[in-house]
């Protein structure tokens, strides 16, 4: 049985990609960490301009667990923890969990910066003014005879 996507539509051109990439990122995402993504509005007396955050929750975790980086059109986190032998757990619910969280970004988007306090994640993010671009495409016509 074939399955119908949204992107099969002839008025969608070139976003077979984009289609491959959600499919990887539901694979993949599992609802850990959880996490939040909030609007800052921007303050035009002071010249700061709308800003989104993500803030995942990453108790247990030092910077030196983290990575934060851009892929393409994707804002990748990871979070890896060492197990150290040194410890006798007499009960053990916090587990040392390994995690990769994805974010497809729109055109333009920048990482402003990351921030690790009190055992949140917080990543600011720049969404661009978009910018109305038309263009006139020229319709050439062979000359016949």
């Amino acid at each position: 049985m074939s399955r119908i996507t949204p992107f099969t539509s002839p008025l969608l051109v070139g976003f077979d990609s984009m289609e491959k990439t959600l499919e990887r990122i539901a694979k993949a995402n599992d609802g850990y960490p959880p996490y939040n993504i909030e609007r800052i509005r921007g303050d035009s007396a002071a010249g700061t301009p709308e800003r989104l955050r993500i803030t995942l929750a990453v108790a247990g975790f030092s910077d030196e667990d983290l990575e934060v980086t851009t892929e393409e059109n994707q804002l990748v986190i990871r979070g890896r923890q060492v197990e150290t032998g040194e410890r006798d757990y007499l009960h053990r619910g916090i587990a040392a969990r390994q995690f990769q969280r994805t974010f497809v970004l729109a055109d333009g988007m920048r990482v402003l910066g990351a921030e690790l306090r009190n055992g949140l994640l917080s990543v600011d993010l720049v969404r661009p003014e978009p910018v109305r671009m038309v263009k006139k495409i020229n319709i050439s016509v062979p000359r016949i005879g």
